[in-house]
C-alpha cells in the first residue's frame, strides 16, 4: 500500500506541474500572432485533453488495489508518457 500511495502522490505531483505549464504556455498563446494563436491553441486544448484523461486515471487509482492496480498503473504510465512528451514538445514550441 506504500508504494502504491507513493505512486499516486508522485502522479498527483506531476499533473498539478503540467497543470501550471500549460497555463503558462496558453498565457504565452495570448502574445502570438493571430495564425499561430489558433495551431497553439489547438495543441493546448489537446494537452489539456491528455491532462483531463491522466486526471481520470488518478480517479480510478483510488478504487483499485491488487491485480487491478497493475493494470490500471500500465495503463497510466503510457498516459503520463504521453502527456509529458506533449509538454515537453509545447514547451520546446514557446522558448
Amino acid at each position: 500500500m506504500e508504494l502504491q500511495n507513493a505512486y499516486k502522490q508522485k502522479r498527483a505531483a506531476q499533473l498539478h506541474e503540467w497543470s501550471a505549464q500549460i497555463d503558462l504556455l496558453e498565457a504565452k498563446v495570448a502574445n502570438v500572432g493571430a495564425d499561430v494563436e489558433v495551431k497553439r491553441a489547438e495543441e493546448l486544448q489537446e494537452l489539456r485533453d491528455k491532462l483531463h484523461a491522466a486526471s481520470q486515471k488518478m480517479k480510478e487509482f483510488e478504487k483499485t488495489s491488487g491485480d487491478a492496480w497493475d493494470e490500471v498503473k500500465k495503463t497510466a504510465d503510457i498516459i503520463w508518457d504521453d502527456l509529458k512528451a506533449g509538454v515537453a514538445a509545447a514547451n520546446s514550441k514557446f522558448h
